[in-house]
């Protein structure tokens, strides 16, 4: 006969796995919402008012910040599993930092290219820009939220037994596989939409 408390713990899982499903559902639908928006850049490039441009410097160190951000969640991840508690609170905070900093980057990014008079108004390849990462920059602010919840509880339970009885928690590992899974995505999502726009916007 099966442990009552084992029993108890898969009927949990169980019930969670519509996250996961649902996650993966989202997943789906922002991929093909941007691969349609890309598409449609592509598509209005024969314009001839279409105006071609260099993306600056800046948003090379944005696609390296996101990067290294999905490194420190990774090291975070690890850290848990380990009981290393210390560096799970240090490198989830730094990837808030990354993602903080990515974002910031962007929108001096976006000053940059006003500077040049690729503007909403004046430029559609601009406005295609400005709309498509202003997406991803909403997107990823969703994944920032959770990433202050995770942030947030991991500095309140300091202890060591406080920080071993939350890290053994079905449902809050199952919360931070979720946050990696988004965060990963979005970071990928952000390096393609990089490399189309660095080889588009200039061709």
């Amino acid at each position: 006969m099966q442990d009552p408390e084992i029993k108890e713990e898969k009927s949990i899982l169980r019930r969670r796995e519509p996250y996961n499903f649902m996650l993966g559902l989202g997943i789906f639908g922002m991929s093909l919402m941007f691969f349609i928006l890309t598409m449609l850049y592509l598509n209005r490039q024969a314009r001839p008012d279409w105006v071609r441009f260099e993306m600056p410097a800046v948003f090379w160190v944005s696609t390296i910040l996101i990067l290294l951000s999905s490194l420190t969640l990774h090291a975070a991840n690890v850290s848990i599993r380990r009981e290393a508690f210390f560096f799970y609170r240090l490198w989830i905070s730094l990837t808030l930092g990354l993602g903080l900093a990515f974002i910031g980057m962007q929108l001096w990014g976006w000053m940059l290219l006003q500077g040049q008079g690729i503007t909403l108004q004046k430029s559609i390849s601009g406005a295609f820009l400005y709309v498509i990462s202003g997406l991803h920059i909403a997107h990823l602010l969703g994944g920032i939220w959770f990433l202050v919840v995770a942030w947030v509880e991991a500095l309140r339970y300091r202890k060591y037994v406080d920080s071993f009885i939350y890290s053994v928690n079905p449902p809050n590992q199952l919360r931070i596989r979720l946050i990696t899974k988004y965060w990963h995505f979005v970071d990928a999502l952000w390096l393609y939409l990089f490399c189309f726009f660095t080889y588009f916007t200039a061709s």
